[in-house]
């Protein structure tokens, strides 16, 4: 495979994982490639994003690789921020949200065996937008927090209760089911919006 193509299907895949990064070994398995190029293309890459022509840059943090906005355009970002019509979420956090949405009370291990990712960044990011909460602990070993959803959750999409949420449609296959989950939840979401 040519190296501009590899480095597109890299950056692809940081852009795909978002907040929650992605690691050599994760890059080097998807790519069929050794970890050792996987970490070159990944330097590579990094280097592209280094032109002062590009608004993004490519970190490592906590061992895994993320895509950035540059600290010089740092002011731009804040005005979208602070911007009342910006509020939106990521497609990880609609993801980790429609499970807890159908599945609550849940605690974060039984999502993260849903998702097949990482969800501490979207379970941060929902608690700070109040549309999940802790709801209590699980019994057993650690007793992890179980997550549930909020009052604003109800708000957010105009429901009146949990019980308006579209049903789940009986099937077999566990992949179907979490893709059905998601695709109700957006659904329902830009229904909402789009009104």
């Amino acid at each position: 495979m040519k190296l501009d193509k590899m480095k597109a299907i890299v950056e692809g895949l940081l852009f795909i994982v978002g907040d929650e990064g992605i690691d050599s070994k994760q890059i080097a398995d998807v790519l069929q490639i050794s970890e050792i190029v996987a970490v070159e293309l990944i330097e590579n890459l990094k280097a592209d994003y280094t032109k002062k022509s590009r608004g993004i840059d490519l970190v490592e943090v906590a061992g895994v690789y993320q895509l950035t906005t540059k600290r010089e355009h740092a002011e731009y970002f804040k005005r979208l921020v602070e911007s009342p019509t910006t509020s939106t979420l990521s497609q990880a956090a609609l993801e980790t949200l429609a499970i807890i949405a159908y599945k609550q009370p849940i605690t974060r291990a039984e999502i993260e065996e849903i998702r097949g990712v990482k969800t501490e960044r979207p379970l941060s990011t929902l608690m700070s937008k109040s549309l999940i909460k802790e709801v209590g602990r699980a019994e057993g070993t650690g007793r992890a927090y179980l997550y549930g959803t909020t009052k604003d959750f109800l708000e957010y999409f105009g429901l009146k209760t949990l019980d308006e949420l579209p049903p789940l449609p009986e099937k077999l296959n566990e992949e179907d089911i979490r893709q059905e989950e998601a695709d109700l939840f957006f659904e329902k979401f830009q229904e909402t919006f789009a009104e």
